[in-house]
């Protein structure tokens, strides 16, 4: 534990040493050479929920407008309550995994 708490001795040197090197220009010279981001539109934006709208009202009508909904409903009603007990703790486990797998792909993402 106690090595765990110590600081790391080339840590310690490099913060004592954090000098400006001079590069002749070299930084600037190759941030000017990297592309320019890109800004989102507002446009792409609203084209993208737009169509994104429409699919979800063409899979609706394309569905039975909605009448597989009750009958999933109604399925649901008539389900044991320990198979809904299962389905419902499945489903958060899946859930639970993907966002643990986010998040740790995010911080390996700041870390580099």
């Amino acid at each position: 534990m106690d090595e765990q708490l110590q600081e790391d001795p080339f840590d310690a040197k490099l913060r004592e040493e954090m000098s400006y090197i001079d590069d002749d220009g070299f930084t600037s010279r190759v941030a000017q050479q990297l592309p320019v981001r890109r800004r989102k539109s507002a446009a792409r934006t609203f084209f993208l929920a737009s169509v994104a709208l429409v699919a979800v009202v063409v899979a609706y009508v394309v569905a039975g407008r909605g009448a597989f909904v009750m009958d999933v409903l109604g399925w649901f009603a008539v389900m044991p309550v320990g198979l809904l007990l299962t389905i419902t703790i499945g489903a958060g486990l899946v859930v639970t995994a993907f966002g643990l797998y986010a998040a740790i792909a995010r911080a390996r993402k700041v870390r580099s």
